[in-house]
């Protein structure tokens, strides 16, 4: 037993190297803001506990109360008669209690029994803000840990001190926990990484972890293979100093010639197995990963180490090589390929996984070093609170950017639809019930809709505009129209892609209304003399006196008893007039091509034989030669 409690003291020496070398310990925050008295009005940071729920996305507003005994919260409060747990105003109570004395989880345990909604704990130092952790198993009961369900923060002293002034005035302090900020939502994709370990004898908090994997598989595998999320399992380990690689200790805790090691499970190297199997069992899932995500199958790392968990447990001896070949092949995944991947434990080099995982727990801008499993990281940031299904879901469903959130973030339980109470104070067209309230995970956003392919523009709150070709079919585009006497006005024009104009023979807005426009009375139409006018809803009769008849298009009155035989002679006539045009043109057009023909053929006849008065010139040409 003696050589197992050095081997474990080696083991913490490992560890303690590892964080003074590396260790960056980022205290994750969120906002504190004093709503009243006056004086106190602002807003703080404080750091969020390691333990509870914290309300990611949200707020929680409530008022705050400092108990007038036990004012370390280290016993229950159920004990305290004197101690009146109401706010004096029905809103949620806050309890203020001092550091100090037992651990922050008994605290924050002992506030939710006496009904608080949340537990502030003032700083007995003059120091910047620290992370409350939850107290190492060996030192404290660790059952109640995983029924805290109130969130927790630390607040400076020099805060805690001013509330307490304040506390002893009448007026009430009632301040706004904020989460909203406490994890950055940049786009429509969450990347969260789970710093775990296969390690499933190490007590209670093993247990939580292993729950947490199987409750929360079946979400994380529909987050991952719609794109919602990135995922990527991460596994610590730790270095043999150069002076002990060669001592029994590093050999049964390390591989690779102690480049990789992890703690004993059981603390005690002469019992059940050892840090190397541990070790050895990482690599072989963060490899199952590796070649999962090469086949674009990520998700599948779920289904492995839940399968490991069960079919392969230490207690049962089951914790193998053989055992876990077995999973990897019910799954049909690349047994192979892992084989590779994993390489081979004894030799003297680098394993380029366990390579990356190591380099891997160094932070990186806001994110600090992984030092202490579970560690969850979500959008680089590290997670505070209880593990489970419910706490951990909110916190990824506040990663990602408003109105680009899952339909699971949406649910109830996740979240509260702000848009059931007043339609959430946005734009809302009753009869065809639009609305510009979109429902998000963080709260309601005001913004305008698009319907059946019809975009609105407008601010969201008071005004949206139906835009584009077809926006005329959807609710006539918030247009006025209305039916009277048979007939349909639309102010909706479809050839334009936004606006309102009311139709001819109405005026308006051409939004909410469009009047009609009596002609008549106003003297804009039947001005013709003799004309009677009659207005109608949204044109005019017009009648015109003296056997005339009315044209609307010149507002004006012409005779309905024009000769009809005028009209047809003079039509007689251009057709006659057409006649002889076109035979005198005809006459002319033959005489042409009669006497351009004759002169053609005379001119082809007079190549071949002498005409009359061409012989007549020879002969009278000879005589004259001799």
């Amino acid at each position: 037993m003696r050589e197992g409690k050095l081997g474990f003291v080696i083991c913490v020496l490992f560890f303690w190297m590892f964080e003074s070398t590396l260790g960056r310990f980022v205290v994750e925050k969120n906002s504190l803001r004093v709503t009243s008295p006056q004086n106190l009005k602002d807003t703080y940071e404080c750091a969020i506990g390691n333990f509870g729920v914290p309300q990611y996305g949200g707020t929680l507003a409530g008022a705050v109360v400092f108990p007038d005994i036990n004012q370390k919260a280290c016993k229950s409060f159920d004990d305290d008669v004197s101690f009146k747990f109401k706010s004096g105003a029905g809103l949620p109570v806050f309890l203020l209690v001092d550091r100090g004395d037992c651990y922050f989880t008994l605290k924050a345990w002992n506030a939710q029994k006496a009904g608080a909604a949340a537990i502030l704990v003032a700083d007995d130092r003059p120091e910047p803000l620290i992370t409350m952790d939850t107290p190492e198993e060996e030192n404290a009961r660790y059952d109640y840990l995983q029924n805290i369900s109130i969130p927790s923060a630390l607040i400076s002293q020099a805060l805690g001190e001013a509330i307490k002034r304040e506390l002893n005035k009448p007026e009430m302090v009632k301040v706004n926990l904020d989460w909203r900020e406490a994890l950055p939502h940049p786009d429509d994709r969450v990347e969260y990484e789970f710093w775990t370990n296969s390690n499933d004898e190490c007590g209670p908090k093993c247990e939580s972890q292993r729950d947490f994997v199987k409750e929360f598989k079946g979400v994380a595998q529909i987050l991952e293979k719609k794109g919602y999320t990135q995922f990527t399992p991460h596994y610590i380990t730790w270095y043999c100093p150069e002076a002990f690689i060669l001592s029994k200790q590093c050999k049964s805790q390390c591989i690779n010639h102690g480049r990789y090691c992890a703690p004993d499970p059981e603390e005690d190297f002469s019992l059940g197995y050892d840090g190397k199997d541990v070790v050895a069992q990482n690599l072989r899932q963060a490899c199952f990963f590796k070649v999962a995500n090469e086949s674009g199958k990520p998700w599948l790392w779920w289904d492995y180490v839940t399968d490991f968990s069960i079919r392969c447990p230490m207690k049962d001896r089951l914790y193998t090589k053989d055992c876990a070949e077995e999973v990897i092949k019910s799954l049909g995944a690349d047994l192979k390929k892992i084989n590779e991947c994993v390489g081979d434990t004894e030799a003297d080099k680098e394993n380029s996984v366990l390579k990356a995982e190591q380099n891997a727990q160094i932070g990186k801008g806001n994110r600090g070093d992984v030092t202490m499993l579970p560690t969850l990281i979500i959008n680089n940031r590290q997670f505070r609170g209880k593990l489970d299904k419910g706490t951990v879901l909110k916190a990824i469903c506040s990663g990602f950017e408003e109105t680009t959130e899952p339909v699971i973030c949406l649910r109830d339980g996740i979240e509260t639809n702000e848009c059931m109470e007043n339609n959430g104070g946005c734009w809302m067209d009753k009869s065809s019930n639009i609305t510009a309230c979109r429902d998000t995970f963080r709260g309601r956003v005001c913004q305008c809709p698009i319907v059946q392919g019809v975009k609105f523009f407008g601010d969201g709150y008071k005004h949206c505009e139906a835009s584009g070709a077809l926006r005329c079919g959807l609710n006539n585009g918030g247009c006025w129209k209305d039916t009277q006497q048979g007939r349909t006005y639309s102010a909706c024009i479809d050839d334009h892609t936004k606006g309102c104009k009311c139709p001819s023979g109405f005026r308006g807005d051409g939004y909410k209304n469009c009047e009609d426009i009596d002609e008549c009375e106003e003297k804009t139409a039947c001005q013709c003399s003799d004309c009677r006018c009659k207005n109608t809803w949204g044109s005019y009769d017009c009648h015109c006196g003296s056997n005339l008849l009315y044209m609307r298009e010149h507002d004006t009155c012409i005779s309905k008893d024009a000769k009809p035989g005028i009209g047809w002679g003079f039509v007689w006539v251009i057709i006659l007039g057409l006649a002889v045009a076109g035979a005198i043109g005809y006459a002319f057009y033959k005489y042409r091509i009669r006497t351009y023909m004759d002169s053609e053929i005379r001119a082809i006849m007079a190549q071949y034989m002498p005409l009359d008065n061409q012989a007549e010139v020879a002969v009278h040409g000879s005589h004259g030669n001799v």
